[in-house]
């Protein structure tokens, strides 16, 4: 008898371009797994959800990005004990029994992450920029405060005290914070000419740069850290390992 397909997909908006859905398609075909599919899913606001998880009943798992990742939390039903910390999730797992729909919510970034930045570390490293407040930024966040870093978050518009400008990213700052993260959407595939504004004059071999973003493999972020010395991290390995947290949460009981 013929197995049951199960599908499963990425939520966000828009979604011009995805490594989840070649990631998984690979994956499929690479494992000989016949009865699994993965599609996008470009909602375009996020109260469309439970009807898209309605509309297709074998979807038992979805991936979510930009701009989804706290706009989802209030669907879910429960969530990983992490959550609350986080404050934002990227995987849900669909749990259909006896006509009802129950959603759980994790974050696979705060996996994802943390494995792959911290072979990079220094025990002198304590303090870290991460640049962008959105939901890719909380799951950094997270990690590094997990491991001792002070954080300090750069916005464009900062909106409480725990924010900062990016004119006020001094070279005194990045004398202290050795780990820098850009997890905002700055360089990112097709504007690949811009960058975070900070001082990169300030940079020396003893920074490490982390960019969340993986289209193009090395952002303008990346370039100019590298010229300048600093160790350089795509996002590349972060979310080959989150994509296979999330495959392991769907389909063993969590």
């Amino acid at each position: 008898m013929r197995s049951r397909m199960k599908c499963y997909g990425l939520i966000g908006f828009p979604l011009s371009h995805s490594f989840s859905i070649k990631y998984f398609s690979e994956k499929f075909e690479r494992e000989g797994i016949t009865n699994c599919s993965y599609a996008n899913y470009p909602i375009e606001h996020i109260g469309l959800l439970p009807q898209l998880i309605a509309d297709n009943e074998n979807l038992v798992g979805l991936n979510v990005t930009i701009p989804y990742k706290e706009q989802v939390i209030p669907y879910l039903d429960k969530v990983d004990d992490d959550i609350a910390s986080v404050g934002a999730i990227n995987t849900i797992k669909i749990i259909r029994q006896g006509g009802k729909i129950q959603l759980k919510g994790y974050n696979t970034d705060v996996y994802g992450f943390g494995a792959t930045l911290k072979p990079w570390l220094k025990e002198h490293y304590r303090s870290a920029l991460i640049l962008g407040t959105g939901g890719a930024s909380k799951a950094a966040a997270f990690v590094l405060k997990g491991l001792g870093f002070e954080i300090i978050f750069v916005s464009r518009n900062p909106k409480n005290d725990k924010q900062i400008s990016y004119a006020q990213v001094t070279p005194e700052i990045l004398a202290v914070a050795r780990v820098i993260v850009n997890a905002s959407p700055a360089g990112m595939y097709p504007d690949t000419n811009s960058c975070p504004p900070i001082p990169y004059e300030c940079l020396t071999s003893d920074h490490v740069l982390f960019d969340l973003i993986y289209n193009p493999p090395e952002t303008k972020f990346l370039a100019i850290g590298r010229k300048m010395g600093a160790k350089v991290i795509n996002g590349l390995q972060m979310l080959q390992l989150q994509a296979e947290r999330s495959w392991k949460i769907w389909n063993v009981d969590c």
